[in-house]
């Protein structure tokens, strides 16, 4: 469930359109690769992304679906020796992408102990994202991708409530900042141990400090916000993704299954891997 380029053929390079926007400097449609996607399908500025003006790049993950695409669905198939079969590739591997997405959203909730009781379903509906990973291009292509997500979105939603139900009022509607528009927030120091800010909206808020022990992070948008000193530990289903797009510090506790972002500054010693506070 993590992106592996050299057995890709730049999937998320051409399958998928950008704008010009912070995060791209020019426009490119979906089919159409982007102009430093080299022959040998790596990126030509991939050292210099953010440098160039591709950040968008730098916080994106197919969590194994380019991959997959490539290989399995379409056998090793080639797009660009192949332009029928790369017009499916296309069409497929933002269906493949959100699959692979559930599937570590759904291994990250076999993690969460207080969530015992529902590991029988999670086991269940992981095998069956999998199995779906494996259905034909045609088959993929009909697949109501959003009913599935809604399954696996509230056994997610119990599982978080069951992980954050330990902590004091966790529960409560003072902290319940799901889809909140939070943009820019003062949130500097702010308890937030155990909240719910799934989907919300963190772009550039000042999280300086802030306790997000046990927060479910699900789809928060985190793009600029500063988490210098704060405490993820046991954030629930952040993802790298996320990490990358935030700014953060030596001082930012990070969850022991990511990693501290290359353009943060340089950690201080810590826990295991990257894991612990920063001393």
């Amino acid at each position: 469930m993590r992106g592996d380029c050299a057995n890709c053929f730049g999937l998320c390079c051409v399958a998928l359109p950008f704008s010009a926007s912070a995060d791209f400097p020019v426009d490119k449609p979906a089919g159409t690769p982007c102009g430093n996607l080299a022959a040998d399908f790596r990126c030509g500025i991939h050292e210099r992304l953010r440098g160039e003006g591709y950040s968008g790049c730098t916080v994106y993950d197919c969590f194994g679906a380019g991959q997959k695409v490539s290989q399995v669905t379409f056998g090793g198939r080639d797009w660009r020796a192949d332009r029928e079969a790369g017009r499916r590739m296309f069409a497929v591997f933002p269906v493949v992408r959100q699959l692979h997405e559930l599937l570590w959203y759904l291994t990250e909730a076999l993690a969460v102990k207080p969530a015992r009781s529902l590991h029988g379903e999670l086991r269940r509906v992981l095998g069956e994202t999998e199995r779906l990973t494996l259905l034909s291009p045609d088959e993929l292509g009909a697949l109501d991708v959003a009913a599935h997500r809604a399954v696996v979105g509230d056994l997610l939603q119990r599982t978080s409530e069951l992980a954050r139900s330990g902590v004091p009022g966790a529960l409560g509607r003072k902290k319940n900042r799901r889809g909140a528009d939070l943009m820019g927030a003062r949130l500097r120091g702010a308890d937030l141990h155990g909240a719910s800010l799934r989907g919300a909206y963190l772009i550039g808020a000042d999280l300086t400090g802030a306790d997000l022990r046990r927060a479910d992070l699900l789809g928060a948008d985190l793009r600029g916000a500063r988490l210098g000193g704060a405490d993820l530990t046991g954030a629930l289903f952040l993802t790298q993704p996320q990490l990358n797009a935030a700014v953060g510090d030596a001082r930012t506790v990070v969850p022991g299954r990511l990693t501290r972002p290359s353009h943060w500054a340089q950690p201080l010693t810590t826990g295991p891997a990257g894991g612990g506070r920063a001393t």
